[in-house]
């Protein structure tokens, strides 16, 4: 039988995987069996007979010591100091068989060995542990753990933890009372620094002081240089820090900052802005600069001016102010700029999940879409994702447990009761078991386990109705009414509670809203926002729950509320720059801040902005016509306007109306 010309016309090179971890299994055997080996390793009393070859096959150490000193010696045993057995035995396991144990008992011994014997997979292995068993106890000694073995990765790590935690590390960890002068400033200076407010920071360092008056009050006035004192309430700076006795102690050294910082103080909250205040100067950067937001609010697309907007406008909570971010700055791509903007749409959902944001079904003026967007947070990328089974518009999005559902909506044709559930690692849509009720225009978020939806239209009336779906039951439960009929309602949850906010009710736009407790399946009243408004965004950042844009019942909005629900009190903050109904908003977080600051107001007055100011969006649209017109539009089924007024494919028609432990 002739199969070819040429060994090369009829080879074929085989590999198997079983064959070598059969050898190694063999190895392993005859190391137990005292076989074919050639060196013994002593740890004080103990003895582990082993094969030379196979230590400098994982062992960089093992490799110079057997080709170098040991490689013509006859001596067959080697004493190692500085190491336990029950380390080394576990660090010859891993050489004959790949695997070691990694505990919080055996991590602080494991890891100096791993170095020791440059076992560099051992070594990450144990960073990654101790990685994760991060605590605000814990986090400092860590660090200098790491840092006492180079272990860059980590120390890196428990920083950020620090940072992130900065709040309960100062007040539970007994390890920031021995922190050096150089590491607390480092860590009080930091823009990524965490704190609900720079009062903590303040108390953090009288803390760090006391615990050595004597010796470290000398660093105070140097300390205090790193708060942005400018921040404070008024009545802690002048009770808590200018009339604190560690300042009283030391004012030779502190006086020209207090007074300083006193003068900012007063001029920032007579004015009510920082931008009312003078920000060339240095020292007033420096008394201002907010820290960096962990997490940074994206409004996107929406209705404005009559048509639908691509527009995406970034909420900086620690700055208090909005970013246009439709077109952003980058060095590293042609042209130096980036536009960030898609297709437009409005009556669209948005979720965010694992770094990229993905944007879902809406209108953009003609078409009602069934198709999603994602756009990457990180490389500022826009790809499509495949498409749900049905159109929505007027759809209601949640995220639960990564997964990301799509709800009722309308069709072009009629208001739908399916829903539909995306994996979005198995790029796969799943079709859901049926709501209660035909929706469009509710709202929906997940709770515990469970996805909400309440309000919206079916159709012929608004709706008050609300329900529950849990995956694990595949069905959908009713649940008490809501006090008032809401459709372009927004809900949200907050603190344990599903919040119900604004709407329109068939008759005005409403600016009351309540909350449903799950224990109680009861719903309560809490205080009013200070404008009525529908279709609007709703999230929850900075621990503040915000309500975004919207319609008013005469033109769409920019206007921005935040509710506290410690004080039961709504209050106004920055606008928009762009007004628009329609819109839908999602929270970025879990980012690294290189990419967060992307989306935030520069720090420095001498930073290049971030956003490229001859593409801003200029929509100083609070009182043009165009704006009324969406309110004619979302009350056409009420009022009955003329359809040679209104082209019936105008959805904007359904706008309101229906429209570790410490180791």
């Amino acid at each position: 039988m002739v199969l070819g010309q040429s060994d090369s016309d009829s080879s074929m090179v085989v590999k198997s995987s079983l064959h070598l971890n059969n050898a190694w299994n063999s190895f392993n055997e005859c190391r137990h069996q005292g076989n074919f080996c050639d060196v013994v390793i002593r740890i004080q009393d103990a003895r582990f007979p082993v094969h030379r070859l196979v230590l400098c096959a994982c062992s960089d150490y093992f490799r110079s010591l057997f080709l170098g000193q040991w490689k013509s010696t006859d001596k067959q045993e080697i004493e190692i100091p500085g190491v336990s057995p029950r380390v080394m035995s576990s660090l010859l396991n891993f050489a004959y068989t790949g695997q070691v144990t990694v505990t919080s008992v055996n991590v602080e011994e494991l890891l100096p060995a791993a170095d020791q014997f440059l076992i560099s997979y051992v070594k990450d292995k144990c960073c990654a542990f101790l990685k994760r068993h991060l605590t605000p106890k814990n986090c400092i000694g860590i660090r200098q753990y790491a840092r006492s073995y180079y272990c860059m990765r980590l120390v890196e790590a428990s920083t950020r933890y620090i940072l992130h935690h900065f709040e309960e590390v100062s007040q539970l960890s007994e390890e920031y009372l021995f922190l050096p002068i150089t590491d607390v400033e480092q860590i009080i200076r930091d823009d990524r620094l965490n704190v609900h407010g720079e009062e903590s920071v303040c108390e953090a360092i009288f803390r760090w002081v006391i615990h050595d008056r004597r010796v470290r009050l000398k660093h105070l006035t140097g300390l205090l240089k790193c708060v942005r004192l400018g921040l404070l309430e008024p009545e802690y700076f002048m009770i808590k820090v200018k009339g604190n006795e560690l300042v009283m102690e030391c004012i030779a050294e502190c006086r020209n900052l207090i007074k300083e910082a006193m003068k900012v103080v007063c001029d920032l909250h007579a004015h009510a802005g920082i931008e009312s205040l003078p920000t060339e100067e240095n020292l007033y950067n420096l008394l201002l600069r907010p820290r960096l937001p962990i997490e940074v609010l994206l409004a996107i697309g929406g209705w404005s001016g009559g048509s639908p907007t691509n527009a995406i406008e970034a909420y900086d909570p620690k700055a208090e102010n909005w970013l246009n971010v439709s077109t952003l700055s980058d060095n590293n791509f042609v042209g130096q700029s980036r536009n960030l903007s898609d297709i437009p749409r409005a009556y669209h959902g948005v979720a965010y999940v694992s770094g990229f944001v993905y944007v879902i079904g809406g209108f953009d003026g003609v078409h009602y879409f069934n198709t999603v967007r994602k756009f990457d947070v990180s490389t500022f990328e826009w790809t499509q994702e495949l498409s749900m089974m049905h159109n929505r518009c007027y759809i209601s999005v949640a995220v639960l447990d990564k997964k990301i559902y799509a709800l009722g909506g309308m069709n072009g044709e009629s208001r739908l009761n399916s829903g539909e559930c995306y994996d979005p690692y198995l790029k796969h849509w799943a079709l859901l078991p049926d709501m209660n009720e035909r929706r469009s225009d509710a709202s929906a978020t997940s709770m515990e386990g469970r996805v909400y939806i309440a309000g919206g239209f079916n159709g012929q009336e608004c709706l008050f109705t609300a329900e529950f779906y849990e995956s694990d039951a595949s069905v959908w439960t009713r649940i008490t009414p809501m006090r008032s009929r809401r459709s372009g309602v927004s809900i949200i949850s907050y603190h344990g509670l599903i919040y119900a906010v604004g709407g329109f009710d068939g008759v005005n736009r409403l600016r009351h809203a309540e909350a449903y407790n799950p224990l109680s399946n009861t719903w309560r009243n809490i205080s009013s926002m200070g404008t009525p408004r529908s279709n609007f965004g709703i999230e929850v950042i900075d621990d503040r729950l915000l309500v975004v844009g919207g319609y008013n019942g005469q033109r769409t909005s920019s206007a921005v509320e935040a509710y506290e629900e410690t004080t039961n009190e709504w209050c106004l903050i920055k606008d928009m720059d762009i007004c628009r109904s329609a819109l839908s908003c999602c929270i970025i977080r879990g980012l690294p801040h290189e990419i967060i600051k992307k989306y935030c107001l520069p720090r420095d007055i001498s930073s290049h902005c971030c956003v490229d100011e001859e593409n801003f969006m200029n929509h100083e649209l609070e009182s043009s016509e165009s704006d009324r017109s969406d309110g004619l539009f979302a009350d056409e089924e009420m009022q009955q306007i003329d359809n040679n007024e209104v082209p019936e494919e105008i959805i904007v028609v359904d706008d309101q109306m229906g429209s570790m432990e410490d180791l």
